[in-house]
């Protein structure tokens, strides 16, 4: 699974500021066929590339070393960081995306991912918390890899968060409800872009940890509810116990 690639893209250059990655981003192809996009990321007109892509039936491919770095995050913002493409590993899913009919990823596409994913967590102690979805560290900018996708089934095999609320979360949610404004400066405290506008924050992260708001491709669902802030509060907390 782990061979030597055999295909490869012309489409990076040395990570800048970081000895080794810290952070793996995820990502869906947005393309109508997977060779399309294999295609694109390889073609050095387009100065587009990722680390890895796992075609429709799981098959691995890597496209540049792990100690390069991929063009994939573009304009990018993690807590801080502004420069992703140098602080992280990203892999990109074959799936059309949001504008060629977005589908429910494959199980082998899964297991694929659930195999790398542990393998790079272990090799650079990459932790929960720093394994993101594009659209979390470009909101507004980018959807994926988009609310189908099964975070929380990875976050059961330490691939990721998932947020578990407590009573005493539930509580204070109660009372953040009443206050926007409190729920989106704790938001840029987890780690989304404070340069993003309040509205493309709230969404990404609705379609990253509370994907049951979404009823179709097209919703933007923006109004924060209770579970939405019950689920921040306990993100916030399991990010602080990693450390």
């Amino acid at each position: 699974m782990f061979s030597k690639p055999k295909v490869t893209s012309p489409n990076f250059n040395e990570r800048a500021g970081y000895d080794a990655p810290n952070m793996i981003i995820l990502h869906y192809t947005g393309m109508k066929t997977g060779k399309a996009a294999i295609d694109r990321l390889c073609d050095p007109e387009f100065e587009v590339s990722a680390h890895y892509v796992i075609d429709r039936k799981g098959k691995l491919l890597q496209l540049v070393e792990d100690q390069k770095r991929a063009w994939h995050a573009g304009k990018a913002y993690w807590a801080g960081q502004t420069d992703i493409n140098s602080a992280s590993i990203g892999v990109e899913i074959v799936n059309p995306g949001h504008e060629f009919g977005y589908e429910a990823f494959k199980p082998a596409q899964i297991k694929t991912l659930v195999k790398l994913c542990q393998r790079l967590v272990i090799k650079y102690n990459i932790p929960p918390s720093r394994i993101l979805g594009h659209s979390d560290i470009a909101p507004g900018r980018k959807l994926d890899p988009g609310h189908l996708f099964p975070w929380a089934d990875l976050a059961a095999l330490d691939i990721g968060l998932w947020p578990v609320p407590t009573e005493m979360d539930y509580q204070a949610a109660e009372d953040m409800i009443l206050n926007q404004s409190g729920f989106v400066e704790l938001l840029y405290t987890l780690g989304y872009s404070p340069e993003a506008s309040c509205d493309d924050v709230i969404v990404a992260f609705h379609r990253h940890f509370y994907p049951e708001k979404f009823g179709s491709c097209d919703d933007r669902p923006v109004e924060p509810d209770v579970l939405s802030c019950a689920r921040l509060l306990a993100l916030v907390r399991q990010t602080h116990e990693e450390t």
